[in-house]
């Protein structure tokens, strides 16, 4: 088999993958270079604009911030992320001001959190409804915008906000289907054109112990890789009851976890952070996937709207490597969260270990900052640098990983990577509003169709 996997649709090169994926790690870990220009240059203010004001949106403002959280995620109702006993802002050039959410009382969480700081957002610059996003990026003060409504908007949010011309924060996964990948990536070289900055929530990739165990890898410390497998399985997650005068819609976009359109499933929206170690460590994304099993077997029930609640799949990466993935959300089970890599001379858990057939393991034992902060910290170090990070090939191409994944689990079938590209399968409605909005089916693998 040839050494270099095709490059039609989004393949590319093993050298070239790394090569590019390499940009943002160099500017995460390096220290950055003084610049004079007017906005790149260190004295750069950093204006944010919220654009999802939910625990996870709360909580990546606060990270942005310096501000110490308190995370909690229960079994039923919203997951948390406030304002710790004691926090304070640590970082200097900072500022909230705008925010925007569907939901009202949602904002107002999120108000309350801010003002716990000293930070109070005026209701000028505080908006709601499905096109709060677009009032907000007109916001001329606004230069720093954090995406943390559900997935599926990500897409068109941050089109819009490259558009603006906004540096971007997104969390993870970036879209839901493929159509929204391809938004992805070309808002990505977008704004390379435009020098903005794209970083995306998967931290992992902002964390030095990944960054050197993975350099290690890559330099061969453990041979040629021949097998890698990662897991997410773990319990299930927060979930909201429906109310009385709640419309399909509204219990949906409230319950979004468990909506394939909003979420793209827990093996897209959970796992896309082992699945986004998989495709650094091997440098490419996988070329197919070889099989895959997933159902529904615990959470049945409606309130748990359509989704599954466990998968497996085995992927085939470039010069025929396998890498084995799994992802669960059930209560009462044997957790396991991590990625690992076989290689002909060692193994890895691709963190912090690596144990070679021959010679002295090593370990990294440094202790870390949060590394919610830190991706925050590297996108504006990187901005105030003249040299803003783009993450937006890297994350989008883990989010179609997960994509591939849970179709070729949805339908039982094996779908290559540049056949799923070809997709035009949009999820979700054609019109954003409140009122009816069945519920999909259940995928039936055998009778479930991709495309």
């Amino acid at each position: 088999m040839s050494n270099e996997p095709s490059t039609t649709g989004m393949g590319i090169s093993r050298r070239r993958f790394l090569q590019r994926s390499s940009l943002a790690l160099a500017a995460a870990a390096v220290e950055l270079p003084r610049v004079h220009a007017a906005e790149g240059g260190t004295d750069f203010e950093v204006k944010i604009g919220l654009i999802g004001c939910g625990g996870r949106g709360t909580g990546a403002v606060l990270d942005a911030m310096g501000a110490a959280t308190k995370v909690i995620y229960p079994a039923a109702g919203y997951h948390t992320e406030d304002v710790a006993e004691g926090a304070k802002v640590e970082r200097k050039g900072i500022q909230v001001v705008a925010l925007a959410d569907l939901f009202d009382d949602r904002l107002a969480k999120c108000q309350d959190q801010l003002a716990k700081l000293g930070m109070d957002v005026p209701k000028k610059t505080c908006f709601t409804g499905f096109d709060a996003y677009r009032k907000l990026l007109a916001v001329p003060e606004v230069n720093y915008v954090i995406l943390a409504t559900p997935p599926h908007f990500r897409p068109m949010q941050l089109e819009a906000a490259i558009e603006a011309g906004k540096h971007v924060f997104m969390e993870k996964p970036v879209a839901v289907d493929v159509p929204g990948v391809k938004r992805v990536i070309a808002a990505g070289k977008r704004a390379a054109e435009k020098g903005l900055g794209i970083a995306a929530g998967t931290q992992r990739r902002h964390m030095k112990c990944y960054q050197e165990t993975i350099g290690r890898i890559r330099d061969g410390a453990i041979g040629e890789i021949v097998y890698a497998k990662c897991y997410w399985n773990g319990g299930q997650i927060w979930v909201i009851e429906r109310e009385p005068g709640w419309s399909d819609m509204e219990w949906q976009l409230r319950n979004w976890n468990y909506f394939t359109w909003l979420s793209g499933d827990h093996y897209v929206e959970q796992h896309v952070h082992n699945l986004d170690i998989m495709n650094w460590v091997l440098g490419a994304h996988p070329v197919r996937a070889v099989a895959a099993q997933g159902g529904r077997q615990v959470r049945v029930g409606e309130i748990h709207g359509h989704i599954f609640d466990h998968f497996a799949v085995e992927f085939e990466y470039p010069n025929g490597v396998s890498m084995f993935s799994q992802a669960r959300q059930i209560n009462g089970c044997d957790n396991l969260v991590e990625e690992a890599v076989v290689g002909t001379g060692g193994t890895s858990n691709c963190k912090n270990y690596i144990g070679p057939k021959d010679g002295r393991r090593w370990r990294f034992r440094e202790r870390e900052p949060s590394p919610y902060k830190l991706e925050h910290e590297h996108l504006i170090a990187s901005v105030r640098a003249g040299q803003p990070i783009n993450e937006a090939q890297a994350i989008a191409e883990s989010t179609m990983t997960g994509i591939l994944g849970r179709e070729a689990a949805y339908s039982g079938k094996a779908i290559d990577w540049d056949t799923a590209m070809n997709s035009t399968t949009r999820l979700g409605p054609k019109e954003y509003k409140f009122g009816p909005y069945p519920m999909p089916d259940v995928a039936m693998p055998g009778q479930y169709r991709f495309m």
